[in-house]
């Protein structure tokens, strides 16, 4: 069992990193002083690639770092500084003020370039703009988050399956099928939209944002989730019957392709998304004042799925995806899953007191460091590395891959280490 001080020397490490490196490389690279919003690509030296497209993903997610940062003490009041110029940025230029939402691809000064509407987006609107009400009290927030929701409850809720559509075109009107997504649902937007209500419930504990966050709690566990081991499908059809995962033909992000250019395999899981919804739910439960014991059934096979098949054991890390039954043959790692899982397994210590769960976070933090993490330029991570460590993709700032996993990991893992310390 790790010791009082080994606890305390992960947290006071993490804390150093956050606010001597970490926090700094975006504070000091990403504002666009000249246009508004942020700029977020950066490549291994942490220099400027000079591309300048702006993804609603990278301004709300942006958004969020700047706030949560600010609302748990750091930053100096600067992180809130920049917080108020995402907010204004994303506010004049993303919202659809003719059909409502927010568009999804931008130029650098705002013009939309793709105005699809993109359900992965709207939640994270209303997950950052709560935040950024209760980090700031800035109303703009909490109007726009509680816009947003009008809108997805308007637009997105499927009123004859269940659960919210996710791919639509720029009137709301569903995208066509196969490749274009009209007809699909995935575990990542519901389990988003999950986070996003306990932040809506958590800013105004108003009892619709209540009822809607239990709603697609029962939905996640009772329809995307296997019974026999509680790991996620990736996607399904509307009426939720699993389906291989594809890629949409709408740019969402940076992940490879499947092997064969096609679909993932029906039996292919995510174990960052897994530990990630665990932690998330266990969250969504200390928000609604309930008892982390009371899922304490659905989450532990989730942590003991990713420790079986997800932790590399021998090398150190946790792999992107595989069976959710056999070790898997995709041996490369990501950086979001790392940060994902490294919050999952502090969790699991404390409500399960189980040794296992620690040596996992010993595991994947130790492999962060040696690997993922550039100090020398700047603290950011890699986006790719292989089993051994070896950059892949070597990117520290992309369209897609922000400080929003990477910061979160951080200052969520510290708060933890508190806890678990006998400090919070």
């Amino acid at each position: 069992m790790p010791d009082s001080m080994r606890i305390r020397e992960v947290r006071k490490h993490l804390e150093h990193y956050l606010t001597t490196s970490l926090l700094p490389f975006w504070i000091e690279r990403s504002p666009d002083y000249e246009y508004g919003g942020f700029l977020t690509y950066f490549d291994r030296h942490g220099r400027p690639t000079g591309e300048t497209t702006k993804t609603f993903l990278m301004q709300i997610r942006m958004l969020y770092t700047m706030s949560s940062t600010h609302r748990y003490g750091y930053g100096g009041g600067r992180c809130g500084e920049l917080a108020r110029m995402g907010a204004q940025f994303l506010i004049d230029h993303y919202w659809d003020a003719e059909h409502e939402g927010w568009f999804w691809i931008a130029d650098r000064a705002g013009n939309p370039t793709v105005k699809a509407k993109i359900g992965y987006g709207q939640c994270f609107a209303m997950y950052a703009l709560s935040e950024y009400y209760i980090a700031t009290g800035d109303e703009r927030g909490r109007e726009m988050a509680e816009r947003t929701y009008a809108a997805v409850c308007k637009h997105m809720v499927d009123t004859r399956y269940g659960g919210y559509l996710e791919i639509m075109q720029p009137d709301w009107q569903p995208e066509r099928p196969g490749r274009f997504g009209g007809d699909r649902k995935s575990m990542d937007v519901h389990m988003h939209m999950m986070e996003a209500l306990t932040n809506m419930y958590e800013m105004s504990h108003s009892a619709t944002y209540r009822r809607r966050l239990l709603e697609v709690i029962d939905l996640i566990i009772h329809r995307m989730l296997r019974p026999e081991n509680g790991t996620g499908y990736i996607q399904f059809a509307l009426d939720f019957t699993p389906l291989p995962a594809i890629l949409f033909e709408v740019e969402w992000g940076r992940d490879k392709p499947p092997e064969d250019g096609q679909a993932r395999p029906i039996e292919y899981t995510s174990y960052g998304h897994n530990v990630e919804f665990a932690w998330l739910l266990l969250h969504a439960a200390d928000v609604l004042g309930q008892p982390r014991q009371q899922y304490a059934t659905v989450v532990r096979p989730i942590f003991d799925n990713c420790l079986e098949f997800g932790v590399d054991w021998e090398y150190g890390g946790v792999f992107v995806e595989g069976p959710y039954n056999r070790p898997t043959t995709l041996t490369e790692k990501q950086f979001w899953q790392q940060a994902e899982v490294l919050i999952g397994f502090l969790d699991a210590y404390a409500l399960f007191g189980d040794e296992k769960y620690w040596r996992a976070f010993e595991n994947v933090y130790r492999f962060v460091f040696d690997k993922f993490v550039v100090m020398e330029a700047g603290g950011e991570w890699y986006e790719r590395v292989d089993r051994y460590g070896n950059p892949i993709d070597d990117a520290l700032g992309h369209a897609w891959k922000i400080s929003y996993h990477t910061v979160r990991c951080i200052v969520q893992c510290i708060r933890r280490l508190r806890q678990l310390g006998g400090e919070a």
